[in-house]
């Protein structure tokens, strides 16, 4: 079943893992992906999780000033 996405790209695979750590230590959903063709991102992995949460995980990417090349809401 196709869902809306809340997704996260970044300009390395540093970045992402970074997001990766910061989102499990504060309990947010979601996981790493390949990012989709209408997406362009530098390292090719993007954070994907509920729209639901986009506003949690923007106020964690401020707080912990993570590398994030953009936000983006798609249909997965």
């Amino acid at each position: 079943m196709r869902e809306a996405r809340c997704l996260i790209t970044f300009r390395t695979t540093t970045g992402a893992m970074a997001m990766e750590a910061a989102c499990r230590e504060a309990g947010l959903p979601g996981r790493l992906i390949p990012v989709p063709r209408s997406i362009s991102a530098g390292c090719g992995l993007c954070w994907a999780a509920p729209v639901a949460a986009e506003r949690a995980l923007e106020e964690l990417v401020m707080a912990r000033r993570l590398d994030v090349d953009g936000i983006y809401e798609r249909i997965l």
